[in-house]
């Protein structure tokens, strides 16, 4: 063993404590883009322009500085770590961050502990003061169970102002203290530790704080008593609201170092007592020949300081000399500890500003004056400054640092330099102490001792630490004159860490009953975000020439070099490894060694068995006091081992095969099947084995049956004659089970020498049948093609059953058998129902032959005949186990049949391709179908289903046997599905058989509205899950429209209204009323989470839904709620609540709220698919109406009622015209337009909708007139061209007088364009023949209004004489519309003939004459009646 760094906690976000601290480093990212983490960064990632582009242009220097602050930050903050680690405090200036541990699971899967941020803020409460130093204490528990963890931790921080201050982990202000009106240079702490000697001075627990002239000490036990009493109150007063609280006085020493210049780091020592001789010699010193000396020597409290002049120096305070100062604490609370509850709130909301408090001007506390105390000696050195010094553990040696770049190892008692290292500017140093392990070498542990053992005290080394930051790099050497024992490249930016104390509150009691886990030092890395600590083993502070552990940690760097040298001659190697662990020592290193050994892969087995019986051999002759028993013990085991391996591997070589030929009639005999049920259940395996084979690829695996030494060893274990398995994952269990019985099941190898041997080693029977059938299991596509390894596993399992404890001989018979328990819980679990099946049936048998062995011997030793009738009791009790396989077998082929569907798929040409659905099925067990509830066989081929999309129709076409045994269920559609299933039907390939094999097979599971239920449901799910896949949701619907049963299809589509669709269906209405038209696709993507187009299909769905809601709220009354029922094999099913049972148990809805947004959903359908402009949806209705929206649909809600305020009337009508004339636009549209319509994608539902039947139906409910869209509809119809349709339209058209002064604009219109916009030789002659008032009339028309310009005027003709003279229009009230009318038909009649009112009627006439005289003649032609 070498010295480590191991890493035992990382940062989660330490960036955000750098950004907080120092806001100029906060890095300026582009909006969108992402921070990194700066642990994670790659300067390969970043381009040469990077920083150019990110910061504002500055020199270049400051540039650089600005870099290496980024990166050295922490070196500029002070930093304290709890030796708990349970808090860390980062400050700088004003702002502190304290970072709390919390486990997570890291990408491996491993807990690891990371540091969080718990709390952040402003710590200052004078103006203009900043943080200088701080310390993590950890507080022992009063508790009696506690468990060596410190109940609170308590963060101590220093200011410039001279306050100290004590906080809470949440930043919660406890105490505050001024002892000194300098700033705070140093806090230092030093808890209780047990004397390693009967002679050493018991040490007390105090904190010291140094100032710039004087060093305060703080009894340990009165801040720990005071501490506590703080928080108490604090909470009370939290709870209370009273904030007038007196804290306890702390009891403080306060020393004035004289005859010294500058002092910048300190360590206080503790108590001690000189010997003799140095008494005298001290006394001596100062008083002269004539000293007085006392018969005992005093006890003085040392304290050695850094700086200069001198260098370093040491002080002495007598104890007792000066009585202890009480502090008036409760002056120095900041303000009476108003601001504790105010730092409470501030930390938890993570912000805190000024106390109002602070406004008032202040009263300083009273600060004691220091007792004065001279500098005894030192070292001068009046060039040389000292930087920091670092007490080892043990009060003995202490490392100092100085700036010429020199750590000095100082010796405390003595006060001699005693070792210089060099160059190691900017160092940092700490200490870790090793205490030795006496009991690695005794055969039998004892009771374990910190310092001492029954054989002696421990011995404890110490190595020095240091940090070279300037090198980044981490050296550890051993002390006092010990070389250096590691080295490692840490990084530039590091900063070590030393608390050099560890939980306070302890005392010579508690502490041997406490285990505190603390650290000793640690090393915080900001680069790459981690906390490490250093592990050294204590045989590096021994020479080579003392040390046995240092020998045979060299033996085994040796042995480790031969094991992986490659040499040509094995038994030169084997002699050399033979020799090397002999001369090991230590028996622990010694098993270590064989522990390497037997983990090797390039040792032959041979040599393995060789060495490892030379080892037990040497043992075996040494002395039996001397022996290692668990080292012996640990040989033994591991020969066993060996032969056991080398025993299966020989029988495993042998030519071994069995020549007896088996057919389908001795499978049939062996398992006990008849012929019929024999071919039924291989047909059902061929089926199987066919779907599996294209369901996944398989590469051939030459090494089945072979396992190395290695990993046979490292799967097995042998304790006390027994052998088990230590590692009990599926694939060590696959691995040793093909190594045991592969070769038997092939037939290659003798079952009966196997099952023998194993025996004789001391493998359980139960171990053995568990690895046979992982094996069977996992090897099913070999099986399956070899019949003949039934009968081999028929054998193996014969065998095994006649092992000793294998079946008990007390078995009562009306119990179920743990062995066969056991064989049938590993059939349940397998998910390879191929292999599962056989090895139920072959296990059937055996118990059958067994179960029938014992009946007939028990029978034999009572006698037969008139006993005959006990005998039939016999077989009735025996049928108990009997039954389980029966249910056993039969749920294994439902479970098969099943799994064959799942891997049949239809053919790629037709598969549609999409993410959600390559993702592969989970295959199925006898276990998940019981634990999958009573939906989730449905479930399970609702998921394949959706894998391979197929329609609704196929389901249904797939039962059609099924429900021609059944006429009187419903049919709808099945003419539609046939004819749409011929087309398809062979891509679809075995899909229907199998798909009716499974509903026969689960005719409860698989009743059609259940299916289609668990469809629709998954094809929801999966649209939830990537909204852009719209087809998802259409063909949930279409599912859901199959639904036969209303009481299910209501409670599906509320489930699914509720659930996935009313929050974007809202979402979806806010958005397109607040913009006034269709939403452009970024807005979609932001509130609705989908796309424009997508948004339109979606919306266009939840119409169809909602109508489809309606409907099964109609027809719900009028049929049954369907009885749920589940097949006898299944009726043991555990799990969740079907999709179809929380339908049943859904309420009704209200018919009037689902009709209520089935309005505003038509109406957002309108405006998404026809992009309507100035439309806000909701401004169609009164407040009623809007507060009853996206309420749930089984609630009564107020809805408006009666006649409707006629503004809100002319809203809806206008937006029902603009329907009618976009659906109009959308069909008859000219080509031109259509050609740019057809650019976007319409929705599904514009498939089946007839828009203007919808603006009908909208007209009725929304109070508007549907005579006025009527009308709307046919001038729409007739301004497009469409003079076909117009004439069907105007059939239903109730007020003709109106329409008819709309379609007399549109006629002129059509005659304007076609007169006066065309010059031509028939258009001139026609303008020539009109009288002056028509072409006055048409001169007015504006052409430009038509939609569509290119009507013949034969048609418009037909119009005015078809249709407005021949069905429908008069004006007897108004003459001058009549003569309007004349005039124009007139403009449509030939040559010579003209038209005229007679009597109110319109008649015909025709010229006759010739040349310029004209003899009219009146004719009348016939009278047009309205």
């Amino acid at each position: 063993m070498a010295c480590s760094i191991v890493q035992f906690c990382y940062f989660q976000d330490l960036q955000a404590a750098r950004d907080f601290l120092f806001p100029h480093l906060r890095e300026e990212t582009p909006s969108g883009a992402l921070k990194r983490d700066p642990s994670k960064s790659n300067w390969e990632d970043d381009g040469w322009g990077t920083w150019e582009e990110t910061e504002p242009q500055e020199p270049e220097e400051d540039g650089n500085s600005c870099k290496t602050q980024k990166t050295s930050w922490l070196q500029d903050c002070v930093l304290s770590l709890s030796p708990t680690n349970d808090l860390m405090v980062i400050a700088r200036g004003q702002k502190a961050v304290f970072l709390v541990p919390k486990w997570k699971h890291s990408d491996k899967g491993k807990e690891e502990m990371h540091f969080a941020v718990g709390w952040s803020g402003c710590l200052n409460v004078e103006e203009g003061e900043y943080v200088t130093s701080a310390l993590c204490i950890p507080l022992a528990s009063q508790k009696r169970s506690s468990t060596g963890r410190p109940d609170w931790t308590c963060i101590v921080v220093g200011f410039s102002s001279g306050y100290l201050r004590f906080y809470t982990q949440n930043g919660v202000l406890l105490l505050a203290q001024l002892l000194n009106e300098d700033l705070v240079l140093q806090l230092k702490c030093r808890t209780y530790e047990i004397p390693r000697h009967p002679g050493v001075t018991e040490q007390n627990e105090e904190l010291s704080i140094l100032y710039p002239a004087a060093i305060v000490t703080i009894d340990g036990f009165s801040l720990f008593q005071s501490l506590r009493a703080c928080r108490n109150q604090v909470a009370k007063a939290a709870a209370s609201g009273n904030e007038n609280i007196q804290p306890p006085p702390l009891a403080y020493k306060k020393w004035g170092l004289q005859d010294i210049d500058t002092i910048i780091d300190h360590a206080s020592i503790g108590i001690m007592t000189l010997s003799p001789f140095d008494q005298m010699k001290t006394a001596s010193n100062i008083g002269g020949y004539n000293a007085a000396i006392k018969n005992s020597p005093p006890a003085m409290s040392q304290y050695i300081t850094v700086g200069s002049n001198p260098f370093t120096g040491f002080f002495y305070a007598l104890e007792g000399s000066t009585q202890p100062l009480l502090s008036h604490v409760a002056l120095a609370v900041a303000s009476k500890l108003t601001s504790a509850l105010f730092n409470a709130a501030s930390g938890w909301l993570g912000w805190k500003s000024k106390h109002e408090e602070e406004a008032v001007p202040r009263q300083k506390p009273k600060v004691e004056p220091a007792t004065p105390l001279a500098v005894r000696f030192g070292l001068p050195d009046s060039r040389r400054h000292g930087e920091s010094i670092c007490l080892s553990p043990c009060n003995t040696l202490a490392a100092v640092t100085d700036d010429f770049g020199r750590v000095i190892l100082l010796d405390v008692t003595r006060g001699i330099a005693i070792r210089m290292w060099k160059g190691y500017r900017d160092a940092q140093t700490g200490w870790i102490q090793i205490v030795e392990d006496l009991h690695e070498r005794v055969p039998e542990r004892a009771d374990f001792s910190p310092f001492g053992s029954p054989q002696g005290p421990s011995r404890v080394a110490q190595f020095l630490v240091i940090y070279a930051p300037r090198r980044g790099i981490l050296e550890v050497w051993s002390t006092q004159q010990g070389p250096r024992v590691g080295a490692f490249n840490v990084g530039k930016h590091c900063r070590l860490l030393y608390p050099g104390y560890k939980i306070m509150g302890l005392n010579n009691v508690t502490s041997q009953s406490w285990q505190p886990q603390t650290y000793q030092i640690c090393l915080v890395d900001p680069v790459s975000g981690s906390v490490k600590t250093v592990s050294v083993p204590f045989h590096l502070a021994l020479s080579d020439k003392k040390s046995e552990r240092a020998k045979d940690m060299h033996l085994m760097k040796k042995l480790g070099a031969s094991l992986k040298a490659k040499a040509p001659n094995l038994d030169l190697i084997e002699t050399e490894i033979k020799e090397l662990i002999l001369d090991i020592k230590y028996p622990a290193t010694k098993k270590q060694a064989l522990e390497s050994i037997l983990a090797s892969e390039r040792l032959p087995f041979s040599c393995l068995k060789n060495i490892t019986q030379t080892l037990m051999d040497s043992l075996k002759n040494q002395e039996l006091e001397s022996v290692d028993e668990g080292l012996l013990q640990f040989c033994a085991n591991k020969l066993k081992l060996l032969h056991l391996y080398e025993s299966v591997s020989q029988l495993n070589s042998l030519d071994f095969h069995s020549d007896t030929p088996f057919s389908d009639n001795d499978l049939a005999v062996l398992l006990r099947l008849d012929e019929k049920d024999l071919l039924k259940l291989q047909a059902l395996l061929e089926k199987y084995k066919q779907e599996n084979s294209r369901a996944a690829v398989r590469f051939s695996d030459d090494k089945d049956g072979v396992l190395p030494v290695k990993t046979f060893l490292e799967y097995l274990d042998s304790e006390k004659d027994v052998i088990s398995v230590k590692k009990t994952g599926e694939e060590e269990c696959v691995a040793l089970g093909s190594f045991f019985f592969w070769k038997c099941l092939r037939g290659e190898s003798s079952a009966e020498d196997m099952c023998r041997t194993l025996e004789s080693v001391g493998l359980s029977p139960q171990l053995l049948l568990s690895l046979l059938l992982s094996v069977w299991l996992s090897k099913e596509k070999d099986i399956l093609n070899r019949p003949q390894s039934v009968r081999c596993l028929y054998t193996m399992l014969h065998l095994l059953s006649k092992m000793k404890v294998a079946i008990e001989e007390t078995w009562d018979s009306q119990s179920v058998s743990p062995w066969w328990q056991q064989m049938r819980a590993a059939c349940i679990q397998s998910e390879n129902s191929g292999a599962a099946l056989l090895s139920a049936h072959v296990g059937h048998a055996v118990a059958v032959q067994i179960s029938n062995s014992l009946t007939e011997k028990k029978f034999s030793q009572v006698g037969l005949g008139p006993d005959s009738e006990a005998l039939t009791d016999s077989w009735e009790a025996l049928s108990l186990d009997t039954e389980y396989w029966k249910l056993l077998l039969k749920q294994l082929e439902d479970c098969l049949l099943l799994q064959t569907l799942l891997h049949s798929r239809v053919n790629p040409s037709t598969a549609r391709g999409s993410s959600l659905q390559a993702e592969p099925l989970p295959r199925l067990s006898v276990k998940k179908l019981l634990e999958g509830g009573r939906g989730g066989i449905a479930d399970s081929v609702a998921k394949w289903i959706f894998k391979q999309d197929l329609s609704p129709e196929v389901l249904k076409w797939a039962n059609k046997e099924r429900d021609a045994e059944n006429p009187d269920e419903p049919k709808e559609g099945s003419s539609r599905g046939l004819s749409e299933m011929t087309e398809v039907e062979t891509d679809l390939g075995a899909i229907p058989d199998l798909l009716h094999l499974a509903y026969t097979q689960f005719p409860c599971s698989l009743e059609l509205d259940v299916l289609h239920a668990h469809c629709c449901w998954e094809y929801v799910v999966q649209w939830n899950k990537d909204p852009e896949e719209a087809r998802f949701f259409v063909r949930s619907i279409e599912h859901l429209k199959h639904i036969l049963n209303a009481h299910v299809q209501n409670g599906i589509a509320l489930m699914m209204w509720n659930t996935f669709l009313v929050k974007r269906f809202s979402a979806a209405t806010y958005l397109v009323d607040k913009v006034g038209k269709s939403p452009k696709d970024r807005l979609c993507r932001r509130d609705v989470g989908m796309s424009d187009t997508a948004m339109a299909s979606f919306l266009s769905s939840c119409w169809d839904l909602l109508q489809t809601l309606m409907e099964a709220d109609v027809s719900r009354d009028e049929m049954p709620v369907p009885v749920l029922d589940t097949e006898d094999a299944w009726l043991a099913v555990e799990g969740p609540t079907s999709i179809v049972e929380l339908a049943l148990d859904q309420k009704p809805v209200h018919y009037p709220l689902v009709e209520h947004h089935s309005v505003l959903c038509a109406v957002l359908c309108a405006i998404t698919r026809f992009s309507l402009k100035a439309v806000k949806p909701l401004s169609l209705f009164d407040s009623k109406g809007k507060n009853a929206f996206f309420k749930d649909l089984t609630s009564i809600q107020l809805l408006p009622s009666g006649e409707m305020d006629p503004n809100f009337i002319s809203i809806r009508q206008q937006l029902l015209l603009k329907v009618v004339s976009a659906a109009v636009q959308a069909r008859h549209g000219v080509a031109k337009d259509r050609d740019s319509s057809e650019e976007a994608p319409s929705p599904p539902f514009e498939k089946d909708q007839d828009w203007p039947v919808l603006a009908l139906d909208l007209a009725h409910h929304l109070q508007v007139s549907e005579d006025a869209v009527r009308r709307h509809y046919v001038g729409e119809l007739y301004n497009h061209g469409a003079d076909h349709r117009g004439e069907e339209a105007i059939l239903q058209v109730q007020d003709k007088e109106v329409l008819a002064s709309q379609l007399l604009v549109l006629i002129g219109q059509r005659l304007a364009h076609a007169v006066l916009r065309t010059q031509t030789r028939e258009g001139l002659e026609l303008l020539a023949r009109l009288p002056p008032t028509l072409c006055t009339w048409l001169k007015a028309m504006n052409p430009q209004d038509l939609q569509n310009t290119e009507v013949p005027i034969a048609t418009t003709a037909k119009l005015v004489n078809k249709e407005l003279w021949g069905k429908c229009f008069c004006f007897p009230a108004n003459p001058a519309g009549c003569f309007l009318e004349s005039w124009t038909l007139t403009a449509f009649l030939p040559r010579g003939y003209g038209c005229c009112i007679r009597g109110g009627r319109p008649c015909l006439w025709r010229n006759r004459g010739s040349g310029s005289s004209y003899s009219r003649e009146w004719t009348l032609n016939r009278a047009l009646n309205c």
